[in-house]
């Protein structure tokens, strides 16, 4: 009896974890799109300059020797639309961002001082 009642919860239990992957929103849209940048001394580099509307997620790097911040502006540059801060040397930390379609600078701030660098566009498109 007690070997049969294991067979049942063991069957159970498999079929809820196939059924998972069959979830819709899974993959892609549920996590958003992923942008890696890397921060140095001198340089904010983005893998891409333009994501869909959504959930964008900036997986930044620091590969310089101090701390920096990364931070997403309006369109009109002064407005924080997102940051991450305190990116210790060697360190990558996750910025998540809701958007519209538009478009946006990204900027690093080695040093958490100064103006910073690399200051690009970064434009949202209107497809997911």
């Amino acid at each position: 009896m007690i070997r049969r009642t294991l067979v049942i919860a063991a069957a159970a239990t498999l079929g809820i974890v196939g059924l998972t992957g069959c979830v819709s929103g899974t993959g892609q849209d549920a996590a958003g799109t992923t942008v890696h940048v890397v921060s140095t001394a001198t340089e904010c580099t983005l893998s891409a300059n333009t994501a869909p509307r959504g959930t964008v997620v900036f997986s930044v790097t620091n590969s310089g020797d101090s701390v920096t911040e990364f931070y997403v502006l309006a369109d009109d540059g002064n407005r924080t639309v997102g940051e991450v801060e305190n990116i210790g040397p060697g360190i990558t930390r996750d910025v998540r961002v809701e958007v519209q379609a538009g478009e946006f600078f990204t900027l690093c701030k080695p040093g958490m001082v100064g103006d910073g660098v690399g200051k690009a566009r970064f434009t949202v498109t209107d497809t997911r």
